[in-house]
């Protein structure tokens, strides 16, 4: 019950049902949980391009050159990228952060994968107009070909450390890459509100990107 508890949202009570439940199980389903636990400890880690999860060298959104590998979308966790795939709006690949900045709880930018995406970035702009002569022969089998990034979406979480976080690499990119087009994800009303039940932030944030019809 210990081990449960220590699960995100699992507390003590519900720990003891889960605990229960598991020694109520079959062998063969209670050694299967076990089992799949350790698989993913062992098999799952992080993409080596944009630190998504994945179980090879580089997850398959960064292996699919049917998407646009000149956008990146900034995200905080990899959890942030299920939601963004859902809506079927974005066709561009990922660059997964780890968290947030936070000095309060001693995050720096050196604890996240803030320096690997000004690399990234970097890189793709020293890529040549003809990668596939004889001093440059191409990206590796297996992989996409490499393009220019023209755009990066900023879709950190719209709290206090996404959004000094997203001002932080927004700062950083624009000093150092001024020809790149740095965005940040919408904040506003949901589809289907009504006027009278937004707060005065989110009416605000709306109020602000505002567009025309």
């Amino acid at each position: 019950m210990t081990e449960l508890s220590k699960l995100p949202g699992i507390g003590q009570r519900t720990a003891q049902r889960l605990a229960f439940h598991v020694l109520r199980a079959s062998d063969e389903d209670a050694l299967g949980l076990a089992e799949a636990i350790r698989e993913v400890k062992e098999k799952i880690g992080l993409c080596e391009v944009c630190f998504n999860l994945t179980d090879e060298a580089r997850c398959r959104i960064c292996q699919d050159s049917r998407r646009d590998h000149g956008l990146i979308c900034v995200v905080e966790e990899p959890g942030d990228v299920i939601p963004m795939e859902r809506t079927h709006e974005y066709h561009g690949v990922y660059h997964v952060l780890g968290g947030a900045l936070s000095p309060i709880d001693g995050i720096d930018p050196e604890d996240l994968k803030i320096g690997e995406l000004f690399t990234r970035v970097a890189a793709s702009s020293a890529i040549p107009s003809a990668p596939n002569d004889a001093a440059h022969p191409g990206p590796p089998p297996g992989g996409p070909s490499p393009s220019t990034i023209r755009e990066v979406v900023l879709a950190t979480n719209p709290t206090t450390t996404g959004e000094a976080t997203a001002l932080h690499i927004a700062q950083i990119l624009r000093e150092r890459q001024p020809e790149l087009r740095v965005t940040r994800l919408a904040s506003g009303l949901p589809v289907g509100a009504d006027l009278e039940y937004a707060d005065e932030v989110t009416l605000g944030k709306a109020l602000a990107g505002r567009l025309a019809l």
